[in-house]
């Protein structure tokens, strides 16, 4: 059964999400971040964007974070934790999430805003996160955006 959490609880690990996005971008890698908690509360893991330095394409902060913890932790521990993610999750990472099993997903910043904000270039593939976990056999929540205000700023900053 997914995490259930209050908002204050879910703005407090989407921010900790950011400060990992920024953490990211003063390391050289595109300013993304995520933080994995259990459903106690307990942080199971952080990540952020190594793709920039590594030229790793999949090295998007929730793919890193759910290979570390899907090596760590069982699938019961993942169903119930929540990914936190500065940006909503690429396709690639939400199938990552589903893979993993992990019951709920909360965002920051919506990736249409994010597009919007980047401009045509670059790669897009303009699929959400919810749209790719609706196809799978099990629920996984999807919430956000949460302070999508405070997570599009680590774009502008640098």
């Amino acid at each position: 059964m997914p995490l259930s959490s209050s908002s204050f609880d879910d703005e407090r690990y989407v921010r900790a999400a950011i400060a990992e996005a920024e953490t990211a971008r003063e390391n050289g890698n595109p300013p993304f971040g995520a933080v994995l908690v259990a459903a106690g509360g307990a942080v199971l893991g952080r990540a952020r964007n190594t793709e920039g330095r590594t030229g790793d394409c999949t090295g998007h902060a929730e793919t890193n974070l759910v290979r570390d913890a899907s090596q760590q932790y069982d699938t019961e521990r993942l169903r119930t934790a929540t990914l936190y993610a500065s940006t909503e999750p690429c396709a690639m990472c939400a199938g990552a999430v589903f893979w993993a099993r992990i019951g709920r997903v909360v965002f920051g910043l919506r990736a249409e805003r994010h597009y919007e904000m980047k401009g045509p270039g670059g790669r897009q593939l303009r699929l959400s996160c919810e749209a790719v976990l609706d196809r799978g056999n099990y629920e996984v929540e999807v919430i956000g955006p949460v302070l999508e205000e405070e997570a599009a700023a680590v774009f502008g900053r640098g």
